[in-house]
Order: C-alpha cells, then structure tokens, then sequence
C-alpha cells in the first residue's frame, strides 16, 4: 500500500501580514472623542512613507480593480477613482480594513446604544457575512486621484441597506509637497440650526475617520441624528492620491 495516499494535505499558505506598528499607537479613547466632540477625528501616520507610495501606486493596476469612475461623467466633482477587485490582493489596504474595524466597531456600538439603532458585530468577516445575506458582496475599498482642478461634491458612501456608520480616509500624498489645495470638507447638518462645515488637512500617511451618514449629538432631549456629508476641495496644483477605507461592502 501506497502510504503517501494517505499523507495529510500541505496546510495552505497565509500570506505574511504586514507590519503595521502605528496602529497600534493609535489612542483609540481619542479618537471617540474627537468624533464626539467634532464629528471628525484624525490619526496620527498608519502608513510609512513607503507604504504609502506602494499603495498609491496600485492604481495603475488594471488587474487590481473591479470598476473605475470618472467624477465628471457622473456630476459627482472632477477627478477619477477606482474600486479594489478583491481588498486582500493589496495587504496594507487587506490590513488596514481588518484591524481598525474592530476598535471603530466598539465606537459604532456605542454611536448605536446613544441613537437606538442596530449594533455591528465585533470581526469584519462577520460584517461582511451579513452583507452578503443583504445581498451586498461587492467590496468598497477605493483609490481616488485629483490633479489641478480636481475636487469631490459633498457626499455619503452607502451603498446599500446595511451601513456600518464610520469609514476612513489615508492621504497617500504630501500636502505641500505633492500637492496643494485638496482639503478634506465635512458639512454638518444640525437640526433648527445653520449647517457647520469643518476642513481636515490630514499629512502623508495619516487617516481621517468620519460619519458615512450621521452622528450622535447631545441635545436638550438626550441625542439627536446630525447628518453629514464629505467632499474635496479642488486641487490647485500637483496629484493628490488618497485611500478610501469603507468596511460595509456594495449592493
């Protein structure tokens, strides 16, 4: 008898995670409280220099990508970005989705015991377990480039029934350096109240977390829902590159 018939299948190979040491550094207590306190928080750098410019570059890739959109053919600004086929293909983009969804999802929880809404589960492949029973399967990570003109309208990244309410955003270019004009624009609507706009000019490597669709605000009544809405100011000159980190999956 042959015995190498019955010899164990090799076990499969993982690919090695990437190291990404500042997330670990990220003060995660801030972070709520900068989202409580403006609706808007920014981290310190997750990605190297490096990183930065790998992922950047991974919008060249034809194969990397499910679909890409001109801005303008659509009325949503001028500028083009292109969505990940399949997130794990890039590990820092693969990396990223997974680790800071657990410690957003603890703020999305508790965002949700304030408002009286549903909760998110505690691993991403849980999310995007029940996307898929939604009927959700397309992954929404995303490259976006602007060049001299470019810019973003005020807008929410959806994408179907099941929203998990906070994204992320990594500048994969140097303000200053790569490029200038390109703020990041955020647009809060207060109920009875004039609507308040707030700029973030995050630096190489660094992410903003943000509202997909609103916040919990204290009110005289307990809270209340501010929507948001998020965009780009135009470009004045040079390219800006940014990673799109969005954990719900599209219709």
């Amino acid at each position: 008898m042959n015995d190498t018939l019955f010899a164990p299948a090799p076990a499969p190979v993982v690919p090695a995670p990437v190291v990404l040491p500042a997330l670990a550094a990220v003060d995660w207590q801030d972070v709520q409280e900068q989202l409580d306190r403006d609706g808007v928080a920014l981290t310190g750098p997750l990605l190297s220099p490096e990183q930065c410019r790998q992922v950047a570059d991974t919008i060249d890739d034809d194969g990397l990508f499910r679909s890409t959109v001109v801005m303008q053919r659509h009325g949503f600004g001028r500028g083009t970005y292109r969505y990940y086929a399949d997130p794990a293909a890039v590990p820092a983009v693969r990396e990223l989705r997974e680790l800071l969804y657990p410690p957003l999802a603890r703020i999305a929880n508790e965002w949700a015991r304030r408002l009286g809404e549903r909760t998110f589960p505690a691993t991403l492949a849980e999310l995007h377990a029940q996307c898929a029973a939604a009927g959700q399967h397309r992954p929404t990570p995303l490259v976006l480039r602007y060049g001299p003109g470019d810019y973003a309208c005020l807008h929410q990244d959806v994408y179907g029934d099941l929203v998990f309410p906070l994204q992320a955003t990594i500048m994969l270019e140097q303000p200053g350096t790569d490029f200038t004009g390109g703020e990041n624009v955020f647009v809060e609507q207060r109920p009875r109240s004039q609507s308040r706009a707030s700029v973030v000019r995050p630096q190489l490597g660094q992410a903003v977390i943000f509202p997909v669709q609103h916040r919990p605000a204290q009110g005289s009544r307990g809270y209340r829902r501010h929507p948001m809405r998020h965009g780009t100011n135009a470009v004045e000159a040079g390219r800006r590159t940014t990673l799109g980190v969005i954990f719900h999956n599209a219709r």
